[in-house]
C-alpha cells in the first residue's frame, strides 16, 4: 500500500484546508485510515481515524467539532477537513493505513503498517 497525503499549506487563523490521502495498491474489504501530526519538537499525536466497514470515526479532544474525516472510495481516498484553525494546529499532518478492527488501536501509532509522506499545515496568527 503506498499513500500520498497532499492539501497542506498556509492559511490564517480561523481559515480551512482539506487534506487528501490518496492510497493505491492492495485493496482490502476492512480497513482503518487515520490522521497523526508533528509539530515542531513535539511527539507524534492523534488527529482523527474512520475504521470500515460499519464506519466508525475517533477524534482527539482538541479537534472534535472543527475536524471531519471523510472518505471517498471510487478515489481510496481519505480526506481531513480542517476548519477553524488555529495557530497550534501547525504541524506536519501524515496519514496512515492499517487494519486494525480494535477502536482503541486507532488512536495508536502501532495500529497502522504503512504512512504516506507528510503534508505541512501551517497556521498564522
Amino acid at each position: 500500500v503506498q499513500l500520498q497525503a497532499s492539501g497542506g499549506g498556509l492559511v490564517q487563523a480561523g481559515g480551512s484546508l482539506r487534506l487528501s490521502c490518496a492510497a493505491s495498491g492492495c485493496t482490502f474489504s476492512r480497513v482503518a485510515m487515520s490522521w497523526f501530526r508533528q509539530a515542531q519538537g513535539q511527539e507524534c499525536e492523534f488527529v482523527a481515524a474512520m475504521r470500515w466497514p460499519g464506519v466508525v470515526t475517533a477524534y482527539a479532544d482538541p479537534v472534535k467539532g472543527r475536524f471531519v474525516i471523510s472518505r471517498e472510495n471510487a478515489k481510496n481516498t481519505v480526506y481531513l477537513q480542517m476548519d477553524s484553525l488555529k495557530p497550534e494546529n501547525t504541524a506536519l499532518y501524515y496519514c496512515a493505513f492499517g487494519r486494525t478492527t480494535i477502536l482503541s488501536a486507532l488512536r495508536q501509532e502501532a495500529g497502522y503498517n504503512y504512512w504516506g509522506q507528510g503534508t505541512q499545515v501551517t497556521v498564522s496568527s
